[in-house]
This record gives C-alpha cells, structure tokens and sequence, in this order.
C-alpha cells in the first residue's frame, strides 16, 4: 500500500522517490534544492544566467533522487522538444548510411533525439509528408540527405517552414549546406594518374541528376582539358559493383585503356574484377581509381587508391549547421565544404611502356 503525503515521513527505502512513490519530478527536484521550478528548468537548458552554486545544488538534488529529465522538461524553458528530424534517400548506401549514423551519434552528445525517414522517391508530395511526418513528433528542425537534384527540388517547392539543412544540394533559397568537396577529390584522382605518366584518364561517372556525380564528371573533364590529355567519352554507371564490371569488360577490351577513374568504390571493384577476367593486370596495365574509401577498398586484390569521404564529418557539421540555426547564431559557425584526401595504394602505378 503506497504513503500519500500526509502520512508524514518519506519510507525507509524510498529516497530516490517522490512521495506518490512514482518517479521523482522536477517539484521533488525543486524542493529538494530549495529552488524554485523555473530555476530547475534553467538548470536543465543551461541557462547560463544560474549562478555555479545553485546550478550544482540542482545537479546535486538530481543525482541523489535519480531524477532523469524528460523531453517535455527539458522544452519547459527552451519551447524545444529537444527532437531532430532526418530525411534521407537511397539510405542503404554507403555515404547516406555513414552520415545518418554521423547525425545520431552527434545529436545524442547535444543532448537530441534523432528521427529518421527514408525515402523512396523524391516527389514534392512524398517529401511534404515526410517533413508533416517530423513537425508533428515535435521536431525542432531538419536535416535532409538530398543527393539527387531532384530531391533538392522537391524540397524547394515544398516551402517548409521547419528551419532545414541539406546535405549535397543546394536549394538555392538561403537553405544552409553541406557537402563534400566532390571537384577537388575528382581533380586529385584525375590528376594523380596523368602524374603517372598515363595519357589520359576514362571515367566511370555516377548516375546523371546526382549533385556529386555531375560535379566529379566536370572536374575530371576540366582536369584533363586543363593538361591537354584527351577527353574520352565517359561511361554511365549506377552505383552499383555490376554497372562497374559491365562497364568494365568494354574498358578492358580496349588495349588503349590504361587508366580507369570510377566514381565511387562499388563501381571501381566491378572494375577490377573484369580487368582481371580479361587478363588486364592491375597496376601493371591498367591503374584504377575510386570514390569514397569504403571500409573495404583497403582490403580488395590490389587495395584501391580511393579518394576518402568524411562521412562522419559530414554528418557532425550537417548537426552543427541545425543547431546554429535553432540558436539564431548570426552566420553559419560550421564551414559547409568538407574537404577530401587522395588515398594511394597498390591499384595504381606508372604507365606501361608503349608496345
């Protein structure tokens, strides 16, 4: 049978209890601390304006009731739900996957819950549900994992009112940003190989409409017209180790191909197998290059000379972004280019000798 208040003392065996023997409340916290509600609050957002003493008396009230502070509480001062949202498209990738993983771990050291939804298709319509979706499980703002130009189109007829930050596209509205620096990781590739002695450089490009493949596409074109090498007709993949390897039978069976960049790393490992299939040895007749430094691409026969993504950083500054603009912080604090980093291995080597 459970003591009301007016019983008197507090049982034996229930400090870390209100006196409903539920679990503790802000009101047990207060009253403990010998503060008042609204100063509990402050303490719970980090109102800087609590003096140090009073602050580690609420901690200290806190730590003896085992008082854990919910969502609601925690907005009681702010008016946030301490909720983010995340929309992200083609999520079972590589580079979606690693940034969602990026945005959970730095939204819980923020003291934010993160959720996500995953797109299938990109039309404004889908995309106005989904942020409805966030907005009323209370999200303060989101993050969308656009890499598609179409999905930065969608949101950008969409007019949300939700303070939003994008990965990969820009909305050209004001829309703060993120994004890998896809030209210069494609101009270090490109580069990197003609440094080889190799006379030009083929590309496996990425699917067209994707902000990152188009962007890699033109650095590597602007590249080799920059050195004077020729500027074959690139070849269209999808992503995917398949698109790679059919792409990558042609390329082999063209003796003057000694040189092959590859979007990302899946498509650069179709590449390998089908050089060797044909006989064509990796470095020794054909180097080859790819995109994102998958945890993987050190480990392939040869490991692959990759230029390394940040995902993780990506992520981080998407968050960092947000959180500037729920602050109202004049200027974003986080610079929106992550920089990338040629990573050489064993799958490139000089040009062979001229037969």
């Amino acid at each position: 049978m459970t003591r009301s208040a007016t019983d008197g003392a507090t049982p034996r065996g229930r400090s870390r209890r209100n006196f409903a023997g539920s679990r503790p409340v802000m009101d047990d916290v207060a009253r403990l601390a010998g503060v008042s509600k609204q100063t509990v609050s402050r303490v719970l957002n980090d109102n800087p304006a609590v003096r140090a003493e009073t602050r580690e008396a609420v901690l200290d009230a806190m730590r003896s009731l085992g008082y854990r502070p919910s969502r609601s509480a925690r907005s009681l001062a702010s008016g946030r739900t301490r909720m983010l949202g995340v929309i992200s498209f083609d999520a079972a990738r590589y580079g979606p996957a690693s940034t969602l993983t990026a945005i959970n771990t730095a939204a819980q050291e923020a003291g934010y819950l993160v959720s996500s939804i995953a797109l299938d298709t990109a039309d404004k319509d889908t995309v106005v549900r989904a942020v409805d979706r966030l907005s009323a499980e209370g999200a303060d703002g989101v993050i969308a994992i656009a890499p598609q130009r179409r999905v930065g189109r969608a949101l950008a007829e969409a007019r949300l009112d939700t303070p939003l930050v994008t990965l990969d596209n820009a909305l050209g509205d004001g829309t703060p940003m993120v994004s890998a620096d896809s030209r210069a990781g494609a101009r270090a590739a490109t580069a990197h190989l003609l440094g080889l002695g190799h006379a030009t450089v083929w590309h496996i490009a990425g699917p067209t409409g994707w902000t990152s493949a188009e962007q890699r596409l033109a650095s590597w074109r602007e590249t080799l017209e920059a050195a004077g090498a020729e500027v074959p007709e690139p070849f269209l993949g999808d992503w995917s180790a398949d698109s790679g390897y059919a792409l990558g039978r042609r390329l082999a069976r063209r003796p003057e191909v000694t040189a092959v960049f590859a979007s990302n790393d899946q498509m650069a490992l179709g590449v390998l197998r089908a050089c060797h299939e044909a006989g064509r040895r990796v470095p020794d007749e054909v180097s080859v290059v790819g995109y994102d430094d998958i945890p993987e691409a050190a480990h392939l026969l040869p490991p692959l000379t990759t230029v390394r993504t940040d995902f993780a950083e990506l992520g981080t500054r998407s968050l960092r972004l947000l959180l500037d603009r729920l602050d109202g912080t004049d200027g974003p604090r986080t610079e929106p280019v992550v920089p990338v980093r040629l990573v050489v291995r064993d799958s490139t080597a000089p040009a062979p000798a001229p037969r």
